[in-house]
């Protein structure tokens, strides 16, 4: 199978689903009145609303998750310089010993 998206109608309530194939996850779910005659999604103005809220969030909270993990690695370098004087001082103490 080479397609990557799969599209079917439930047999239940005729929605569109449009289904990863990889990822075996919904990607798009569509009610039976939201297509129109080709088949197509129906946009909205809503749709395109909340479509640029979810991204502007994201984009919004990249920042955010970027410091973060840059002061993780900070932190990481001074956790692992801590593990090897550990290590040294646990070493000079069996050598005198």
């Amino acid at each position: 199978m080479d397609q990557k998206e799969v599209k079917l109608d439930c047999p239940c309530c005729q929605s569109r689903l449009e289904i990863d194939v990889r990822t075996a996850s919904v990607v798009r779910w569509r009610k039976k009145g939201e297509l129109d005659e080709t088949g197509k999604p129906v946009l909205r103005e809503g749709d395109w609303s909340a479509a640029s809220e979810r991204v502007s969030k994201r984009i919004g909270s990249a920042g955010d998750k970027f410091d973060e993990s840059l002061s993780r690695e900070k932190k990481r370098a001074q956790d692992l310089e801590d593990l090897f004087r550990k290590a040294n001082e646990k070493l000079g103490k069996k050598a005198e010993e």
